[in-house]
């Protein structure tokens, strides 16, 4: 293996045999001689351009064996990890199993730890293969089924905190406090260092909050709100959300699977479909829902501005109050990243044209737009938000509000749809992350 070089080693890709046992072996020596190549070529961030398009040959040659051998075998994969589909993994599990079980598959856990050392222009860009995995995963109706419904479960967080808010109401998560107010639970961002921007923190507190919401009888309707900032520009303002967090990103602090998948699969799956509990736990809770889903309405409100991240939350709630100086925009093209689900579900509420000025050219939304009722279902002035805020909680907790909300997000937003668009999401927004555009940006510093 201290031999080989690049040449030979590309004219020699191994044909799989179509056995998965074996094929595995045949990955897993490929990848070895790969990584091997790879070494010798130095880190990332010290390469010459010679040693990094070498180093680029590497990573297509690999990729490209990695594909075919799920195209090939990824209901084996599945049903290896998963026990015939008797255990249910999380996102983060199956990366890691598969790690184990398919060596050179997909990045280990100790490969992701060191990666996260460094920044993303320096990274070696494992996460790409961790898109391939799902992509292929996600494909296949039954898997991708079985992926996201394990995705809706309630996660160990929230079941360990979950007494401790039946009791006293009111939990702080760090970046993100939930409090129940007679039958809505309230949640605050407060992650006011960064204009409430998404980081992987947020997101686990998130859907712990979430499902909190969710698990708790006494909640009928969740409302989703930023907190005030500390940033000298909007101190003691309320900020609805900035997006992803740029400085996160340029530190290399932004996962692929523990943000990027998880909160689309995760807490903004369970807004739209619910939590997916066992019928002992929903007995024990007083709760209510369908084929072991509980639904409870959301509504959200927006103080100064609703950014990427923040943008595409809104489009999942079932009714938004805005402030009269709010606005509304999705500067992901600009920033060479997919916004999300947006492409699947902005078309709904804008039409094609002028989700395709949104998305592609950056165009803001402002409250007092013409177009602006197509995203905000009430437009306010800051000081009457709360009030607002009550005669919709009061709205949206009729008891026949959930099972319409269910037929409603079931005809908007099909599973098939929805899986058809998290498989392609995965690959793209996997290779979106490590593109020349983004890691050029993510290389300068970030005011």
């Amino acid at each position: 293996m201290t031999d080989i070089s690049l040449e030979p080693w590309l004219g020699t890709s191994p044909s799989l045999t179509g056995c998965p046992e074996g094929d595995v072996q045949v990955l897993a020596q490929y990848v070895q001689c790969g990584e091997a190549l790879l070494k010798r070529l130095g880190t990332r961030g010290e390469r010459s351009g010679e040693q990094a398009a070498r180093a680029e040959c590497v990573h297509a040659a690999c990729r490209g064996l990695r594909r075919r051998f799920m195209a090939s075998h990824a209901a084996w994969v599945y049903s290896l990890l998963t026990k015939d589909f008797t255990v249910r993994r999380s996102l983060r599990e199956v990366a890691f199993a598969a790690a184990e079980s398919c060596p050179g598959l997909v990045p280990t856990e100790t490969q992701i730890a060191q990666e996260r050392t460094r920044l993303q222009c320096d990274k070696e860009g494992y996460e790409i293969d961790q898109g391939i995995l799902f992509q292929a995963l996600l494909r296949s109706q039954q898997i991708g089924t079985h992926i996201i419904e394990t995705a809706l479960q309630p996660t160990p967080r929230a079941l360990g905190l979950i007494e401790a808010f039946r009791r006293a109401g009111r939990v702080n998560l760090g970046s993100v406090v939930i409090e129940r107010q007679g039958c809505a639970a309230h949640l605050t961002i407060n992650n006011a260092y960064c204009l409430n921007a998404e980081d992987d923190g947020l997101v686990d507190d998130l859907e712990t909050a979430v499902d909190l919401a969710l698990l708790d009888g006494e909640v009928r309707v969740g409302v989703l709100r930023g907190g005030f900032m500390t940033h000298p520009r909007y101190a003691g303002r309320r900020v609805f959300s900035a997006g992803i967090n740029l400085k996160a990103l340029h530190a290399g602090q932004i996962s692929f699977v523990d943000f990027l998948l998880r909160r689309e699969l995760g807490y903004i799956s369970k807004i739209v479909r619910g939590l997916r509990v066992d019928p002992e736990m929903a007995a024990a809770s007083s709760l209510r829902g369908h084929q072991g889903l509980v639904e409870k309405p959301w509504l959200a409100a927006v103080d100064s501005f609703a950014i990427g991240g923040g943008a595409q939350l809104l489009l999942v709630f079932d009714r938004v109050i805005a402030a009269a100086d709010s606005y509304f925009s999705l500067p992901a093209a600009q920033e060479g990243i997919v916004p999300g689900f947006s492409n699947l579900r902005l078309t709904r509420l804008l039409g094609s044209r002028k989700s395709r000025q949104v998305i592609l050219f950056g165009r803001k939304i402002w409250a007092h737009d013409p177009d602006a009722h197509l995203l905000f279902d009430e437009v306010v002035d800051s000081p009457e938000i709360e009030a607002a805020i009550e005669r919709n909680v009061q709205q949206l907790s009729s008891p026949a509000v959930v099972a319409n909300r269910h037929m409603l997000n079931l005809a908007d937003e099909s599973p098939h749809s929805f899986l058809r668009y998290a498989a392609e999401f995965s690959w793209i927004q996997a290779e979106r992350l490590y593109s020349q555009d983004v890691l050029a940006k993510t290389g300068r510093t970030i005011q």
